[in-house]
């Protein structure tokens, strides 16, 4: 079944300028009503690393939780996070970024690669103990821009060691700079997917406007079923680059499923009001 992951705390960590809590909590309530399987709501990381996410604890007491089916997830970077995170039980999922480049790994999370393992361990073990489930996003799935070793190879490795030694059960693989394309989707997820048969992987894909159809098709093809994305493609991650690709646009992704007959169970109402609010929250 398909489930879509829509991220506002994507589209809005990077921006400079702050949105405030209300319309946070304004705009966020609304996607609980649109029917996504999950809402990617905000952070519990250092608000001097992300300003814009400081006021996650306050924006979640705002959140009209008692009529949506859609689940919340919050990203966390190390134990103390899971530990803020844990104390809310209306969160469901904690997500961590795990680069399978040690220069963004360091830059992303001041932790070398294997430090990360670490984090993972402790998180997990956080969640387990709070009804929580993890989702560990490889970053720099298809690439990266610092030189540091790549292929399908590395990026099956660090999967099978988050699945195998420390039993995480979804793997969003994470295009953090956009440079994923047809044949690296496909190799990727056919493989893993194949290997590793009782892990959920997402795609969590940074796209140009023009690439987005063929990214979305390559993943769902190779059997991905779980799709991260923002409303109108805005966002990116704010520790990659400057002159980011956007994440890959919800309608986009929307159109795609609809055309082919894929069933998004999304109210076409709701979502279209939206993509209008939507332009209030952000910059454009």
């Amino acid at each position: 079944m398909l489930k879509l992951i829509e991220c506002p705390r994507d589209a809005m960590q990077g921006l400079k300028d702050f949105i405030p809590t209300e319309t946070k909590i304004e705009y966020i309530n609304h996607l609980l009503t649109v029917g996504f399987d999950t809402i990617d709501f905000g952070s519990f990381v250092s608000p001097k690393a992300i300003p814009q996410m400081r006021d996650t604890a306050a924006v979640l007491d705002g959140l009209a939780l008692e009529s949506t089916e859609s689940k919340l997830l919050a990203i966390v970077a190390n134990k103390r996070g899971a530990d803020d995170a844990c104390q809310f039980e209306e969160i469901n999922y904690l997500g961590y970024p795990f680069s399978i480049s040690e220069t963004f790994q360091q830059r992303n999370t001041n932790a070398s690669i294997e430090e990360s393992l670490k984090r993972v361990e402790e998180i997990n073990n956080r969640c387990q103990q709070h009804n929580k489930e993890m989702v560990v996003y490889i970053s720099m799935a298809f690439g990266n821009t610092y030189g540091d070793p790549w292929d399908i190879d590395v990026a099956a490795h660090w999967s099978r060691r988050l699945s195998e030694d420390l039993g995480i059960k979804i793997l969003a693989l994470s295009d953090t700079i956009g440079v994923s394309d047809h044949d690296n989707i496909t190799d990727l997820f056919t493989g893993l997917i194949q290997e590793l048969p009782d892990v959920e992987f997402g795609a969590h894909l940074h796209s140009t406007p023009d690439s987005v159809i063929e990214k979305v098709n390559a993943a769902y093809a190779a059997g991905c079923r779980r799709f991260d994305g923002a409303i109108r493609g805005f966002g990116g991650c704010p520790m990659a680059k400057d002159d980011l690709t956007g994440n890959m646009p919800t309608e986009k992704m929307k159109a795609y499923f609809d055309e082919n007959k894929i069933g998004t169970h999304l109210d076409e109402k709701s979502f279209d009001e939206a993509m209008n609010r939507a332009l209030n929250v952000f910059p454009h």
